[in-house]
């Protein structure tokens, strides 16, 4: 029987001998151990599906793993959907007989030698959903055990993808201060207002354009300061 704490220690220190690498590849670590310590799992992948539930594939171990998802993605349909969208966890013992996905088993069927599935949801948000997901070419493959497992490989990469986006998101809100901050001293030297005023004056065009405030930020700059093309892109006289 698999040590739940021996695996929870060994995918903590991947993790953080992985992180310097990237995303994908800690991603691709937390995937590798999943295969090799689920009973019964071959081979799996990680499914982000974003805003007009466009399905995507990251950390596929196997290309047979990468061809399930990108089925999913073409149908709409399957267990990963249904796991980032509805269910923590989604069992498909026998896809031979499986009648929720009907497109989809079709396709895995005539396509590809997976007969059973099992699926984790990892988030589901406003703007996007994840589910980690292993295959086997075996029916009824995953065994006692197998969704302990993978809960927590699940839980590390929900986690670790949790920390990358809000890095993300925190680079992206370091950046619309800094165009912020750039627009209202235009604002200020130009007509002499103080940084309450001008930045009143930017809020009032934000919402006069239902535009949001760093965009409208970032139009001014661009206006005062356009950006110059390179001596390569440069056109040359006559």
């Amino acid at each position: 029987m698999t040590d739940l704490r021996a695996v929870t220690a060994d995918l903590a220190e991947h993790i953080r001998m992985r992180l310097p690498e990237g995303i994908t590849a800690v991603l691709e670590g937390i995937m590798s151990s999943a295969v090799d310590t689920v009973p019964g799992a071959e081979s799996g992948g990680i499914t982000i599906i974003s805003k007009g539930h466009h399905v995507g594939s990251t950390a596929a171990t196997h290309p047979t793993a990468a061809l399930v998802d990108s089925l999913q993605s073409q149908l709409g349909q399957g267990p990963c959907v249904d796991a980032a969208l509805q269910s923590d966890t989604v069992r498909a013992d026998d896809l031979s007989s499986e009648s929720r996905w009907p497109a989809f088993t079709a396709a895995v069927l005539a396509q590809s030698p997976i007969r059973s599935s099992l699926s984790f949801r990892l988030y589901t948000d406003r703007e996007a959903a994840g589910a980690l997901n292993l295959y086997s070419e075996t029916p009824g493959a995953f065994r006692a055990g197998a969704e302990e497992i993978g809960l927590v490989h699940a839980t590390h990469a929900a986690v670790t993808l949790f920390a990358a986006r809000r890095n993300s998101e925190f680079d992206s809100a370091l950046a619309s201060r800094d165009v912020i901050g750039q627009a209202k001293g235009m604002i200020m030297e130009r007509y002499d207002l103080d940084a309450v005023q001008a930045f009143d004056l930017l809020k009032r065009l934000s919402q006069d354009a239902n535009t949001r405030l760093a965009d409208v930020a970032r139009k001014l700059v661009l206006r005062e300061h356009p950006p110059t093309a390179s001596p390569i892109e440069a056109p040359r006289g006559h």
